[in-house]
């Protein structure tokens, strides 16, 4: 690589992060419906014509900025699980939803925008799908080491959702027990759920202690796909794997 051509590329890397950086101060000032490429050109003192040559519409920097969004977040939840790699399927599952929750706060704007309002005019394209699937591959993860090792708890599941939750294995872990995958995505769903309801105000005078109302909600969420906590003392027993 020529130094000429070194220094264009690492000039294209400054501006299109600055360029995402702008945007970013715009979702939290403004939202990301009213996201506009001309105002984020105007904020760098650079012309429209040439702030396309980096993004050519909006909803590629949207995109753009989606996938940033998710990458960071299943950064986080992978670093956690990571530093929790030595404990159990449980302690790994809290450890995931609480880098889940933390980042959320510490990024609001960022996570309205992957899990709040749907932007209007926008679709996501299938390209945010890989980054968007970090978390969930890091719980299907941890259920599968417990069904593998010491064990797995079967949840329950209606007759008349058998059909649907044999077609979600098919597709989503067919080395998992439907009524567990179903456990699964109804807990992944209940996860941001609780994520966003504390961070746009539904909690609020509700719950006071937010951080235990989480855990516990976490744990009640790790028992529901079938995770048990190991009990102490000499009448534990292992689970045997695969254990209804």
């Amino acid at each position: 690589m020529s130094t000429a051509h070194g220094a264009r590329a690492r000039a294209r890397i400054e501006v299109t992060a600055a360029i995402k950086d702008e945007a970013r101060r715009q979702l939290a000032a403004e939202g990301a419906a009213r996201l506009s490429l001309r105002a984020v050109a105007r904020e760098l003192g650079m012309v429209s014509s040439a702030l396309y040559r980096y993004f050519p519409s909006r909803d590629d920097l949207l995109t753009a900025l989606i996938i940033d969004a998710y990458d960071s977040l299943g950064e986080s939840a992978e670093a956690a699980h990571d530093a929790a790699a030595d404990s159990g399927p449980p302690q790994r599952w809290l450890a995931v939803c609480e880098a889940v929750r933390g980042w959320a706060l510490e990024r609001p704007h960022e996570y309205a925008l992957i899990y709040g309002s749907p932007v209007p005019g926008y679709t996501a394209p299938e390209t945010t799908v890989p980054a968007a699937s970090r978390v969930g591959l890091l719980f299907f993860g941890i259920v599968r080491d417990a069904y593998r090792g010491p064990g797995l708890a079967k949840p329950s599941l209606p007759a008349d959702l058998r059909p649907e939750a044999e077609r979600m294995a098919a597709d989503l872990a067919p080395d998992l027990p439907p009524e567990t995958v179903t456990a699964l995505v109804a807990a992944w769903a209940q996860l941001f759920g609780l994520v966003g309801f504390e961070l746009f105000g539904q909690f609020h005078r509700v719950v006071e202690d937010r951080e235990a109302f989480f855990r516990h909600a976490a744990g009640q969420l790790a028992h529901g796909v079938g995770l048990v906590y190991p009990q102490r003392g000499p009448a534990a027993k292992s689970p045997g794997p695969h254990n209804d």
